[in-house]
């Protein structure tokens, strides 16, 4: 079964960290480039960050020096890990394969 899911959601306190991670299954992982894109309530969802297959990075200018992606090829899983978290990076983040695959998203809470 293709399918991506998201993990590591919560509520956190402004200034706190979650790590979240996306697990892919079905599809040639270690061949995909893999995004996280978020959506708040009322507004459209936007590209965070993306992994390629070789390892490069790429970030949203907000988020910058806060957040990280990073990829486990052997685990079939990427993770985002967000310090410093602020209220304004409270959305639905979502996983995101380059061939079009969406996870169900996981719900990040910073409260002030």
């Amino acid at each position: 079964q293709v399918h991506v899911v998201e993990s590591g959601g919560g509520l956190v306190q402004a200034g706190e960290s979650l790590r979240l991670s996306c697990a892919a299954s079905g599809i040639i992982f270690s061949a995909t480039t893999m995004d996280w894109y978020r959506q708040a309530p009322g507004k459209q969802r936007e590209l965070v960050a993306f992994i390629t297959t070789g390892g490069s990075t790429n970030y949203k200018d907000s988020v910058k020096g806060r957040f990280t992606i990073s990829r486990d090829n052997a685990k079939n899983t990427v993770y985002l890990q967000m310090n410093s978290l602020k209220p304004e990076d409270t959305a639905v983040y979502y996983c995101h394969t380059a061939t079009g695959l969406w996870g169900r998203g996981t719900q990040v809470t910073v409260s002030s």
